[in-house]
């Protein structure tokens, strides 16, 4: 079955160095489910902590189902995420270290379940973001001189 991505949180990609990355399952009432479904979720902000041994994800927006009257969700609540007790442990370990943080990247499904993609991630300088936006406008002024040297 192919992977489906429902969204991605390219800010992360801008404000932090991604340095390792997990797939955990999320805990989701049934219009929860089908708001996802229908691409109406937003990562822009959100961010995971570990609390009682738990791992939950935070201002993770899942816009309420418009078929879901009384049975919808708070579109904002925080969300439980499943994964091994060995993993969580070690980001326990991971996250103590200064400046580490757990962020989501995407959400997507896998083999039918809808999984979240959480990045160990270390923030960055403003100097470092500057840095990649020279990089990344130095590509793009590559790739056009390519084209136009493709053209003739």
């Amino acid at each position: 079955m192919a992977e489906k991505v429902f969204a991605k949180n390219r800010k992360a990609y801008h404000d932090y160095h991604l340095e390792e990355t997990y797939e955990a399952g999320m805990v989701l009432t049934g219009t929860e489910v089908k708001s996802i479904r229908a691409g109406r979720i937003n990562l822009k902000d959100s961010y995971a902590r570990i609390d009682n041994n738990e791992l939950w994800v935070h201002n993770m927006h899942i816009s309420p189902y418009e078929q879901g009257n009384r049975f919808n969700h708070d579109p904002l609540r925080k969300r439980k995420l499943l994964m091994h007790r060995r993993e969580i442990n070690r980001l326990i370990g991971l996250t103590r270290e200064k400046g580490y943080t757990l962020v989501p990247t995407k959400v997507y499904t896998n083999k039918g379940y809808i999984k979240v993609e959480i990045a160990l991630a270390r923030g960055k300088k403003l100097y470092d973001k500057r840095a990649s936006l020279k990089e990344k406008e130095a590509k793009r002024e590559m790739e056009r001189a390519f084209k136009e040297k493709q053209q003739y």
